[in-house]
């Protein structure tokens, strides 16, 4: 195999030709279903589950400053990811734009880490959901045994509740991308006034003295904790997987991206100055429902019971979302032949069926066996390795293809795109070394299907 082949590169051109002859998903989508489905998977694990964790054992109060970190990387990200989605208005996200930007192996490499990223995330919101569900059981009177709510590794057997969501939300998804948006605008809506009615009721909780110490791990833990809690952006990296059921996606992708990335990180650091306000960062260690808890403890149990119901909202829509787009990754990389066909055909509802189902299934696992800090930390480095290629791609298409149309520019390039990538390699640096050990053994396993697989049955010849 000779160097050209390994890096040969998809066409932008013929890319969407091919996908227009081959009659494939609906375009359903606007600016402003784009942007409620952005807020409703980034606005879930992340405010109601990932940060009392983060808060308790990386960066206390000073978490308002890990958010403002990974905010601006993912800023800087969502600029690259503007202009990409604007100039190649395919399903894929990522994947399929560094396939057109970097070659096929380069491609193939990300594909595979979003394919980690979406069904990993899926199933983190998935056991937070399990955790606020048990709370509004508990509040009426009606307690689960552990058992029946917590994986091997925290004490339980199977975490029902986190399968049962993903089942449910699986069987939506194969009724088409319509019904599941009009769902998505409903719960983002329920959710976007729970948050306010927190905030209402949490604020006469506050104690300054709880701000104190502001910084108690140091620098080190504000940055630690911006790379876990980068987790709670992935929501407009999701986005652009919808491409090809946008009926402007030139226009509406960008607007998605951005205003939901706009909306999402002005909501973290309101609810986290509320969070470590009203009750010391410490008690927050292995809390899973960290804004029920908050109410709980300030003695406003029907506003715990409330946020529950919102939090339950919030985080179903993220389940919807990811579940959603990591079917169109699969679909995507199974129509440019580098996984199995069969993923690649559209059901008569405009889905691709087989990869909800096999999406469906491996999610489902993950939240009923796997504990939900390793969850996330896996989910972290692969979306940061994708922002990084991203990012990387942006640079290469400027010089290979200065031709190609783009709708939306990023801004001062090369200075965004290099800022991203420099923010994205320093905080994977600070994820856990056992993080890094299994996402290259995860890695090496990708290389190999590609190798033995994805390569010799790759399409692009045929386009």
């Amino acid at each position: 195999m000779n160097r050209a082949e390994l890096f040969r590169k998809l066409s932008v051109d013929s890319m969407i030709a091919g996908n227009e002859r081959k009659h494939g998903l609906k375009r359903s989508l606007g600016a402003f279903e784009l942007m409620m489905l952005g807020v409703g998977v980034i606005i879930g694990s992340g405010l109601f589950v990932i940060t009392g964790v983060a808060a308790a054992e990386h960066a206390g109060p000073a978490l308002i400053l890990s958010f403002v970190l990974a905010g601006l990387a993912c800023a800087c990200a969502a600029l690259c990811y503007g202009e990409l989605a604007s100039a190649i208005p395919a399903s894929g996200s990522s994947y399929t734009f560094v396939y057109v930007g970097l070659g096929e192996v380069f491609g193939w490499f990300i594909g595979w880490c979003i394919t980690l990223e979406y069904v990993v995330a899926m199933s983190a919101i998935a056991v937070g959901w399990s955790a606020y569900g048990a709370n509004i059981l508990e509040l009426l009177g009606v307690g689960l045994p552990k058992t029946l709510l917590a994986d091997p590794f925290s004490g339980g057997v199977i975490n029902i509740p986190a399968i049962f969501i993903v089942s449910l939300m699986a069987v939506l998804q194969l009724k088409g991308t319509k019904a599941s948006a009009r769902l998505n605008n409903i719960l983002v809506f329920v959710k976007l006034a729970v948050i306010l009615i927190f905030v209402i009721l949490i604020a006469r909780s506050i104690d300054l003295d709880n701000y104190e110490p502001f910084m108690p791990f140091g620098w080190s833990g504000v940055f630690s904790g911006a790379a876990v809690v980068f987790f709670a952006f992935l929501g407009f990296d999701a986005i652009a997987n919808s491409a090809e059921e946008v009926k402007n996606p030139q226009k509406d992708m960008p607007r998605g991206i951005i205003g939901s990335l706009v909306i999402a990180t002005t909501l973290y650091i309101i609810v986290t100055l509320m969070l470590t306000g009203a009750i010391k960062y410490t008690e927050y260690a292995g809390v899973a429902a960290p804004v029920a808890y908050a109410l709980n403890e300030a003695g406003i149990r029907w506003g715990s019971a409330l946020v529950s119901v919102g939090a339950i909202a919030g985080l179903t829509t993220g389940v919807l979302v990811l579940l959603g787009s990591e079917s169109r990754l699969v679909y995507s990389m199974a129509r440019d032949g580098l996984m199995p066909s069969s993923f690649s055909k559209v059901s008569d509802s405009g889905v691709p069926r087989r990869s909800v189902v096999c999406v469906w299934i491996v999610g489902g696992l993950i939240a009923g066996f796997v504990p939900i800090d390793r969850i996330a930390e896996l989910c972290n480095i692969g979306t940061l390795w994708a922002f990084f290629m991203v990012s990387l791609t942006v640079i290469v298409l400027r010089k290979s293809q200065p031709g190609l149309r783009r709708d939306f520019r990023t801004p001062l390039v090369p200075f965004v795109p290099v800022m991203s990538m420099a923010l994205c390699a320093f905080l994977a640096s600070q994820l856990d070394p056992v993080t890094w050990v299994v996402f290259v053994i995860w890695s090496c396993c990708g290389m190999i299907v590609y190798f033995l697989y994805g390569r010799k049955h790759s399409k692009l010849d045929d386009r």
